[in-house]
């Protein structure tokens, strides 16, 4: 079996990077390649294993993913973050399980959803952003009405199915990741924060009918190089990119796809609730800008919906 490795990166991740590279040349399967898609305008970093290769590509937490992989000749390509730690069995349990299970794509569980406290799953369930499923033998993430998700808070095998998964980390052949045509979702990097685009991407791969695993146990870890967002101007950045999102991914993934009336308009009463809820909540709490940010979050995304460019998007099914 042959990969690529496909890392993206501004070149920032220090230490972390360094880790991924030389977990990634002490593989029991090797990689043929080492591919870096860093942003145009970036240094490259001076951490190395001697072996990858650099290609500067547009700037963008889409744009240096959704490419066409010309460069690379392998039929299996390995997509890391430029901060993911790897065993060294950590791709042949990854290929393993792939193809035992007759899957398309898997993704190590790197994030402790599992984890989390009671209080902490009631807190996310009264918001609407998570819930936890108990005794779900089958899935490990779902995508909700509401373009919230759940999670299995109680996996007691390896393997399960998944309509989402975390986007550190995931394993499967070029020509199937090309089938989701990702570049059509460049819309996300139009904001000045992150947001979504793992969940589009994973729920997209599902929606195109890709076998889809979750890996718990794998040993796969994500290092977290990502700057911690710590200021109330940079919160407030992030409330109105994730609103935003919300509002953009719950029409395009859930509403439009929709073939049922009656689960339309479930839909409509799903979302509704989550940002009620969630504007109550800053109103009781005096949050009166954060209040304000929400709204015009909301009113952005719709702004966006109604656009000519939004309705340029091919339709997801």
């Amino acid at each position: 079996m042959d990969y690529t490795v496909a890392i993206r990166t501004l070149g920032k991740a220090g230490d972390k990077y360094q880790k991924t590279l030389d977990s990634l040349m002490a593989q029991s399967i090797a990689p043929k390649a080492i591919h870096v898609y860093i942003a145009e305008g970036y240094d490259l970093p001076k951490e190395t294993v001697g072996f990858e290769k650099y290609i500067y590509v547009k700037k963008g937490m889409v744009a240096q993913r959704a490419l066409q992989y010309e460069d690379i000749d392998t039929e299996y390509i390995l997509f890391l973050d430029d901060d993911v730690y790897l065993p060294k069995d950590g791709i042949e349990n990854l290929y393993n399980n792939l193809v035992r299970e007759k899957a398309d794509v898997i993704s190590p569980d790197v994030f402790p959803n599992a984890n989390r406290s009671k209080l902490g799953q009631l807190q996310m369930l009264l918001s609407g952003r998570m819930r936890a499923r108990n005794n779900d033998s089958t899935w490990a993430y779902k995508v909700m009405r509401n373009a919230g998700y759940s999670y299995n808070s109680n996996p007691h095998k390896n393997i399960y199915l998944s309509q989402t998964n975390a986007g550190p980390c995931f394993f499967m052949k070029k020509k199937d990741f090309l089938k989701i045509h990702f570049d059509e979702e460049l819309w996300m990097d139009n904001m000045p924060y992150a947001m979504g685009d793992d969940e589009v991407m994973f729920y997209k791969m599902y929606k195109y009918g890709l076998k889809q695993l979750t890996l718990f146990n794998s040993g796969i870890k994500h290092l977290d190089a990502g700057s911690t967002m710590q200021s109330l101007e940079k919160d407030k950045v992030r409330i109105f990119c994730d609103f935003r999102f919300k509002t953009i991914f719950w029409h395009r993934f859930i509403y439009l796809p929709e073939t049922s009336w009656l689960l339309k308009i479930w839909s409509i009463l799903c979302i509704a609730y989550t940002f009620i809820f969630s504007l109550i909540i800053s109103l009781c709490k005096g949050q009166g800008s954060i209040l304000k940010i929400k709204i015009r979050a909301i009113q952005n995304g719709i702004k966006f919906i109604n656009s000519k460019e939004y309705r340029l998007l091919p339709y997801v099914r």
